[in-house]
């Protein structure tokens, strides 16, 4: 884990189910995110971690985590080596999966896709943490 200033943190994380759980910890460890913000934040980071262990990454990659802060902005980002671009979908009533992007439309301030370095893509969203 990098560590900058308080202000950016990076994780590489194993293309493993274990690494959502990793991922989460180590943003509210270090953000120490308060209340709502926090629970947020974590399920945002929770989706993007898994959509990118489920679909992104092939076998053998890493993924990469990084969060930043400032200006009133908590930024997430997970980037995997897949080429497939995530794309919101509706799911039928009676499926199990399928409502991850739904939901990061619905919490997030705003979010997307941007490209990498080297092969893969970058999901991000962000946060209006203004007071924290």
């Amino acid at each position: 884990m990098n560590r900058d200033c308080d202000q950016h943190m990076k994780l590489r994380l194993p293309r493993h189910p274990r690494s959502v759980g990793r991922a989460r910890e180590a943003l509210l460890g270090w953000m120490g995110l308060p209340g709502e913000l926090g629970e947020t934040a974590a399920l945002l980071l929770s989706e993007l971690v898994t959509n990118a262990l489920r679909h992104g990454s092939p076998p053998g990659r890493e993924i990469v985590v990084t969060v930043s802060r400032g200006d009133g902005l908590l930024r997430l980002e997970v980037e995997d080596a897949g080429e497939t671009l995530p794309r919101p979908r509706t799911p039928d009533p009676i499926d199990e999966c399928g409502r991850g992007l739904a939901l990061v439309a619905a919490l997030a301030d705003d979010w997307g896709v941007a490209g990498r370095q080297g092969p893969g893509k970058r999901v991000w969203v962000t946060l209006k943490a203004p007071d924290y």
